[in-house]
C-alpha cells in the first residue's frame, strides 16, 4: 500500500457545513455481460504490449461497470518489480483534470468566482488582467514556467516549489505569450497558479486539499501528490525512457496542479464515476466544465480542465486529457453519451498509451476508421 502522510490540516473549510463528495456507487462486475468487449480489448493490449512496447496499466468501463482491467509490464525494472492494479503512476497533466475539479469545487460553496482576477487574492501578481477561468481554460496568455526558468526546473539538485514559481513571477515579470483571453495557449504555469489559489482558498495545502476533499471521499486510497507520498515505496512504478534507462527527478517535478499527482487507473474509474453520478460536481459545473471555450480551435477544444473532441455531436462527445512526463504517458477519455471511461496509465516513453481510438473501436466493434493517436 502507499504510504500517503496526512499531515495537519490548517483549515476549517471542512466545519464550515459544505458537505464533501459521495464514493460512487460501483456496479457488480458481470464478466459475461462484456465478454465479447473484454476479449477485444484484452487482443488489442496483448499485442501492443508484445510488438509494441506498452508497460502500462488499463481500465475500460461503462456506467460504473468495469469491462477490462489489466496491467502489463514492471513497476521496477532493475528489480523485476511487475506493474499491479494498485501501482501508482504520476498522472502528468491529467492531473489539471483533478486540479480544475478542486477549483469548481470551491466555486460550487462559493469561494471562488470564475471572472475574478487572480490578482485579486494575490496582488502583487503583476497580470492584472488574467482570470480564474482564463487559467483553467488555457487563455490567459502566459509564458510556460518550464521554459522562463529553465535553467531551475531541470535541476537534479535542487526543489522548485508552486510558490517559488509565482515569487520569481512577480520578480521576473516574463512577458506574455498572448493578451489574456486573445487565443488557446496551453501552458502549465496556468495550473500551477490554481494549485496556489485552491491552498489560498480553502487554508489547506494543496496536497491535503485534494487528500480531504476528494480523494478519501471517493475512495481513492492509491492517489496523493507528489509531496504527500512516501516516492520509494515500491508500488509507485518508476519512469523510464525508451531503453530502460530511469529517469531522475528534477526540479520541476514538485511543482503541483499541472502535474504531478499520482494514481491509479482504479482510482481515477472512481473519480469519473463520481463525476457521472454527480457526486463530486453538479450538472451545471459539470456543463461549464465540458462546454468549448475557444472559438479559433475547430476540430477539437478546451473548457474547464478538458480536452474535448465531436465537441458539437452530443452522441460522440469525448472529455479527456493526455499526459507526458518525463517516462510517464498518461490518457484520461470519458465519452459521456454512455458513460465509457478509459484509462491509460504507463511508465515508459511510448506512444501506445495514447492509442485510445483503437479502444473505442474494440468497445464499439468497429473497425471501420483508421484514427490517429491524440496528444497532450
Amino acid at each position: 500500500m502507499i504510504c500517503f502522510s496526512c499531515g495537519q490540516s490548517t483549515s476549517e473549510f471542512g466545519m464550515l457545513g459544505f458537505s464533501r463528495p459521495e464514493a460512487p456507487r460501483i456496479g457488480k462486475i458481470t464478466p459475461a455481460k462484456y465478454r465479447d468487449i473484454a476479449f477485444r480489448l484484452d487482443t488489442l493490449f496483448t499485442k501492443m504490449a508484445g510488438s509494441r512496447g506498452f508497460n502500462g496499466s488499463v481500465i475500460v468501463a461503462k456506467d460504473a461497470e468495469v469491462i477490462y482491467q489489466k496491467a502489463f509490464g514492471f513497476a521496477d525494472k532493475e528489480k523485476n518489480v511487475p506493474l499491479t492494479d494498485t501501482t501508482a503512476f504520476q498522472l502528468a497533466s491529467v492531473s489539471k483534470v483533478v486540479t480544475a475539479t478542486a477549483v469548481m469545487l470551491l466555486v460550487e460553496k462559493g469561494l471562488i468566482k470564475l471572472d475574478d482576477t487572480f490578482a485579486s487574492y494575490f496582488p502583487e501578481f503583476p497580470y492584472p488582467a488574467i482570470t480564474v477561468k482564463h487559467l483553467l481554460s488555457h487563455r490567459s496568455g502566459l509564458p510556460n514556467y518550464l521554459y522562463f526558468l529553465n535553467d531551475i526546473v531541470t535541476s537534479h539538485s535542487m526543489v522548485l516549489t508552486n510558490s517559488e514559481v509565482l515569487r520569481l513571477m512577480i520578480e521576473k515579470r516574463p512577458a506574455l505569450y498572448l493578451q489574456p483571453n486573445r487565443a488557446f495557449n496551453y501552458c502549465n504555469t496556468n495550473y500551477a497558479l490554481l494549485a496556489l489559489l485552491i491552498e489560498k482558498v480553502s487554508k489547506k495545502t494543496f496536497s491535503n486539499f485534494l487528500r480531504e476533499e476528494i480523494f478519501l471521499p471517493l475512495g481513492m486510497k492509491h492517489s496523493g501528490t507528489i509531496l504527500s507520498l512516501d516516492v520509494f515505496e515500491d508500488c509507485i512504478c518508476k519512469p523510464y525512457d525508451t531503453k530502460w534507462k530511469p529517469i531522475e527527478r528534477e526540479a520541476a517535478d514538485y511543482v503541483v496542479g499541472d502535474k504531478s499527482i499520482y494514481s491509479t487507473p482504479y482510482d481515477m474509474f472512481l473519480f469519473s464515476e463520481a463525476l457521472y453520478q454527480g457526486k463530486l460536481l453538479n450538472a451545471e459545473s459539470q456543463a461549464l466544465a465540458y462546454t468549448a471555450l475557444s472559438r479559433e480551435k475547430k476540430q477539437s477544444n478546451y473548457g474547464l480542465g478538458w480536452r474535448m473532441k465531436d465537441f458539437k455531436d452530443q452522441e460522440k462527445k469525448e472529455v479527456f486529457h493526455n499526459g507526458w512526463w518525463h517516462g510517464y504517458r498518461t490518457a484520461f477519455h470519458r465519452r459521456l453519451s454512455d458513460k465509457i471511461t478509459i484509462v491509460v496509465l504507463s511508465n515508459q516513453l511510448n506512444r501506445t498509451a495514447y492509442q485510445t481510438y483503437k479502444i473505442y473501436q474494440a468497445i464499439d466493434a468497429d473497425t471501420s476508421f483508421g484514427g490517429e493517436s491524440d496528444v497532450e
